[in-house]
């Protein structure tokens, strides 16, 4: 290995103009001035710079969550994205599904269960709720194979989790659905 070469141009006695040029010019800071110039805060600290970026957080998340109900692509989360989702979307917000009376139908049917226990009303008010679990399921398994060769056709393959994202929207009642409904019922989107 080479060593480096010594420098050549360095002066033996420097003046003291040099010395001020070379050096910073001014003494180290000590740590604690250091530490102190460093010390501020994160945020505004003023009760007029907290209300403001409070107010700003309020329109954003106003705006975001409006957004999102409306449907707009930005503000959706991840699962909601994309075309495919859209047309999954609209399509069972066209149609009637058995999931969205069933919320109300087995609160009805478990009232009935408690309020008649030990009686064989409480039997068959247990069966009627199995009865419409299996109902449901079936609903969303045909609501499954005819969109999947729907989205077949239309965009070449499914989306993963596309069977999840049919069972949750079709679970919920229509006017709790997020992003709200954007087709009235019996208006599906095309092929």
């Amino acid at each position: 290995m080479a060593k480096a070469a010594p420098k050549t141009n360095t002066t033996v006695n420097p003046s003291e103009e040099e010395l001020l040029e070379q050096g910073k010019g001014r003494p180290t800071p000590s740590r604690r001035e250091r530490e102190a110039a460093n010390r501020r805060p994160l945020v505004g600290n003023s009760p007029q710079d907290k209300k403001a970026a409070r107010a700003r957080l309020t329109t954003e998340r106003e705006k975001a969550r409006v957004g999102m109900a409306n449907g707009e692509e930005r503000y959706l989360p991840a699962k909601d994205k994309g075309e495919q989702r859209k047309f999954v979307r609209d399509w069972i917000d066209a149609r009637w599904n058995v999931g969205e009376v069933m919320m109300p139908v087995l609160v009805l049917f478990l009232v009935v269960g408690f309020a008649a226990a030990q009686t064989p009303l409480a039997s068959y008010s247990l069966l009627m709720v199995w009865a419409f679990v299996a109902l449901f399921v079936l609903d969303c398994v045909i609501l499954w194979l005819s969109l999947r060769k729907k989205l077949s056709a239309k965009f070449g393959s499914t989306q993963r989790g596309t069977f999840l994202y049919i069972l949750t929207r079709a679970w919920q009642l229509r006017f709790l659905r997020l992003p709200k409904p954007q087709v009235r019922r019996g208006q599906y989107p095309t092929l």
